[in-house]
């Protein structure tokens, strides 16, 4: 009895534990598909473009802790994944990402659809495989899942030639585990630096936890609230951290870095200790990286299971590579309870004195006053996603992040087009939640057709548009730096000015354009639109009632800035705390 190379990949698959794919078609991968389709267990996923199929991957993945997996073929369908897996690397997110290839014979000829995506893809993977056998397919497969969830996750593409798909074999055996000789990731940490660590937290005065994605991902989050307690060390969180340490909680710094909370980037400043966990020192983090934590240089101590990272940016003091809950379980065993009463009063007093505000008692409509309202209504539970922009920092800023793998963005790379489709993959994930994407006029519009993918799988996914008629972050920058020229920022029709001579226009045009409960409406979500506070409220209610997707336009102030903000390149003490810092600079 024979088996087909794509009967051997369903196979693999289903024995892997994957349940939905995330794909486009195409002719190099026809042979998979009418597999996957056959199987009792697998669920194929059809979006409207191959980046849309790699985000959602992506936003399964974040918030299900489990690889997301995408199928897309050959030639411009690899190719349109490329930013999705320069997403998800920059973010250590696991993904497999499937891709059919033309046949071997004609590799390197320049076939129809052909093009090189292992080579292409090389710097934005964990690892790649072009498989070449139908023996190897089995192995392959293996390894790919072990090598993207172990260790630093990561994505890991498998190029898979179609005659490869297509042909048989005799005999396979799926193999029980893996053998990599070159790939061995240390998860335990060194047992003498941990020990070391623990007494340089012990004798800090200032102590201060800093963890990021890693923290995340090795799920380490009862373990860090477990010594902020015991130790009284306050924490701060990068934006991939967000929600592993409760911002509820007394100690919680929340964001640090550009534009997290003033007291995060003081506390930071100030520590005598520092301690690193699963973050790699970004340097929208670090802001000038010659003035980042400029008292504790000679005590960072860094956490990490990639040792590529630790000291890439900061040198540490005492590296610990491992995975961060492991390392943290046994911290806690070596550590001794202590109290630093003086260093939480001094950050309490940057608490009341650099809040994060805006202005409350404006009547227009703000954008950080519809995400606090968010947090209200739903007492914090849901799963928030981003796309990028002001809109992601003030997300950031205003939703108070309580658990883990909660607050979806894209942090390293900052892609603008992530939030609607990785929502609609945290969706498919966790069907009994309220996902909420929070996205922006500008980056919507680049993976909106998603909208129907949304609907026609009867995914509720909510999509909360802060529409300030700019791409905001950058015209920030032009208003603050460049002497208000905003060029390439208005999304709004510009004056007449700048139009050919015969082609005046005769008509006024809408401000706000598009027009996107018409949108919603043709992809068939529920489309509103909110240019007041008093409907702030009943947009929400009118919103979670309906099963399914909903688009809320919210015309919202449309220069608000982002504030705290370090300028790109200077230090904390040039931080500008707020607006009113803003406002007394210009004076």
């Amino acid at each position: 009895m024979t088996i087909t190379g794509a009967q051997i990949i369903v196979d693999a698959l289903e024995r892997e534990g994957v349940r939905e794919i995330f794909a486009f078609p195409g002719a190099a991968i026809i042979d998979l598909a009418d597999a996957i389709a056959q199987s009792k267990q697998l669920r194929l996923i059809l979006t409207r473009h191959e980046q849309g199929a790699g985000h959602a991957a992506d936003g399964y993945a974040r918030s299900s802790g489990r690889p997301g997996v995408l199928l897309v073929t050959s030639g411009p369908g690899a190719t349109n994944i490329v930013t999705a897996l320069a997403t998800a690397c920059m973010d250590s997110i696991p993904i497999v990402a499937l891709t059919g290839q033309v046949s071997t014979a004609a590799i390197g000829n320049d076939a129809f659809k052909e093009a090189d995506i292992v080579g292409i893809t090389r710097p934005c993977v964990k690892h790649s495989y072009l498989v070449k056998e139908i023996a190897d397919l089995g192995r392959t497969i293996k390894e790919a899942f072990h090598i993207a969830t172990t260790g630093r996750p990561g994505p890991v593409l498998i190029d898979l030639p179609k005659d490869v798909s297509q042909g048989k074999v005799a005999h396979y055996s799926y193999p029980e585990t893996v053998s990599i000789r070159s790939y061995k990731p240390v998860t335990e940490g060194n047992s003498r630096q941990i020990a070391q660590a623990a007494r340089a937290i012990e004798n800090s005065r200032k102590p201060v936890l800093y963890c990021g994605g890693g923290a995340t991902s090795s799920g380490a989050h009862k373990e860090i609230l477990a010594l902020a307690e015991r130790c009284e060390i306050p924490v701060t969180t990068t934006l991939l951290g967000l929600g592993v340490f409760p911002e509820t909680h007394p100690l919680s710094l929340k964001m640090l870095g550009m534009h997290g909370s003033a007291y995060a980037n003081h506390a930071v400043n100030e520590c005598d200790c520092l301690i690193a966990a699963g973050a790699r020192f970004d340097d929208r983090v670090t802001a000038k990286l010659a003035t980042f934590a400029p008292n504790c240089r000679d005590n960072i101590i860094h956490i990490d299971i990639d040792p590529t990272t630790i000291s890439k940016s900061v040198p540490a003091t005492i590296p610990i590579v491992g995975d961060c809950r492991a390392v943290f379980k046994e911290l806690l065993k070596a550590i001794k309870p202590c109290k630093h009463p003086e260093w939480i009063k001094e950050i309490q007093a940057w608490k009341k004195r650099y809040p994060l505000s805006y202005d409350r008692s404006a009547k227009t409509l703000k954008p950080q006053y519809v995400i606090e309202e968010l947090y209200k209504f739903t007492k914090g539970d849901a799963i928030i996603v981003t796309d990028v922009g002001q809109h992601q920092m003030w997300a950031a800023q205003f939703w108070t992040a309580t658990r883990p793998r909660a607050f979806l963005s894209s942090g390293g790379l900052g892609t603008m087009g992530y939030g609607l489709p990785a929502a609609i993959g945290a969706q498919v994930a966790n069907p009994g939640r309220l996902v909420v994407d929070i996205a922006g006029d500008g980056s919507i519009q680049m993976n909106q057709q998603e909208l129907s993918v949304a609907a026609l799988n009867d995914l509720p996914v909510k999509v909360l548009i802060l529409n300030n008629n700019y791409l905001g972050m950058v015209r920030q920058w032009q208003e603050l730096f460049y002497g208000r020229r905003y060029t390439l920022t208005p999304l709004k029709r510009t004056a007449d000015a700048t139009l050919p001579t015969h082609k005046k226009r005769t008509e006024e045009m809408p401000a706000y354009v598009p027009d996107f409960v018409k949108l919603a409406e043709a992809h068939a979500c529920v489309g509103l639109r909110v240019t007041e506070k008093k409907d702030v409220i009943p947009a929400f209610e009118e919103m979670v009632k309906a099963r399914r997707p909903v688009v809320i336009d919210f015309h919202v102030e449309p220069e608000e800035n982002v504030f705290p903000m370090i300028p790109a390149g200077k230090s904390i003490k040039e931080m500008i705390a707020s607006h009113e810092d803003y406002t007394r600079g210009l004076a």
